[in-house]
């Protein structure tokens, strides 16, 4: 019941934030691009749905002076000031098209609906972090490096019960971590990549993993370096090796949920 509970609360993450990205593609594909493109490049900070929801309308803001405009969207926050200095001369030479009063009611809409699913997907977190809490599989997954709370509840929820995949390459095939290569009409020495056939959410978590662990653990940067030993100049090879990293490490896990132990150092040797 609780890895039903935990895939149920995996899909419906996966809707909200799909949705969050709908909203936020709307509002600078459409608000910002069209009215101030000069603040795109701003959005994703603090400040930015403030910026947009005050003072979408760069005329406006250019009307506004620079501490009253530092007072409407970051209040009390110096850091940003040097931030906001820079869309505050933006404005006053902005490109975009005269903003009409219903463009101010699509921004605060828009806004009031990111903000609602950013607080939907927190609490769905929460939920499944409460769940995940329940199945002593959890803590193996989280004993690996580079492995946090998100990907450790996605890899859960994908292998479920790990004694129902009878090798690894069963585990790595569900990912669409497994090789393959399409020789149709073509040479026998085409090199196979991945499938590519299997959950990308979970594939993408194990990458971002791969990639936290390589960067950030004694023992991942040992063994990634010494992989990269000789082929350093070959065109992406980091981002193949970190790729090769993800699906050992979904193995690694794999096989910590059956032994149900916590992660020992020398299995990646």
């Amino acid at each position: 019941m609780e890895l039903r509970e935990l895939r149920s609360l995996l899909s419906l993450k996966r809707r909200l934030k799909k949705s969050e990205q709908g909203y936020r593609v709307r509002i600078r594909n459409h608000l910002i691009a069209q009215y101030f493109p000069e603040m795109d490049a701003y959005f994703n900070y603090a400040e930015g749905p403030d910026i947009v929801r005050q003072c979408l309308d760069p005329k406006k803001l250019a009307g506004l002076q620079f501490q009253e405009f530092v007072r409407v969207v970051a209040p009390g926050n110096g850091k940003q000031e040097e931030r906001l200095g820079e869309i505050y001369a933006k404005a006053a030479v902005s490109i975009g098209c005269a903003a009409h009063p219903s463009a101010a009611f699509e921004a605060s809409t828009l806004l009031d609906g990111l903000k609602s699913l950013h607080l939907m997907i927190l609490e769905t977190d929460r939920k499944i972090a409460e769940i995940c809490k329940r199945l002593p599989e959890y803590l193996c997954l989280m004993s690996i490096p580079g492995f946090g709370p998100d990907i450790s509840a996605k890899v859960l929820g994908a292998i479920g019960n790990p004694h129902r995949f009878e090798n690894h390459r069963q585990a790595l095939k569900m990912a669409g971590l497994d090789l393959s290569a399409d020789r149709s009409g073509k040479r026998t020495d085409v090199a196979p990549v991945i499938s590519k056939k299997g959950k990308a959410d979970l594939r993408y978590g194990l990458y971002q993993a791969a990639l936290v662990a390589s960067t950030a653990n004694k023992q991942f940067i040992t063994y990634f370096t010494n992989k990269l030993k000789g082929r350093e100049r070959e065109k992406g090879i980091g981002t193949k090796m970190r790729v090769k990293l993800a699906a050992k490490m979904l193995v690694i896990a794999w096989t910590l949920m059956k032994k149900k132990e916590k992660f020992d150092p020398g299995c990646i040797a």
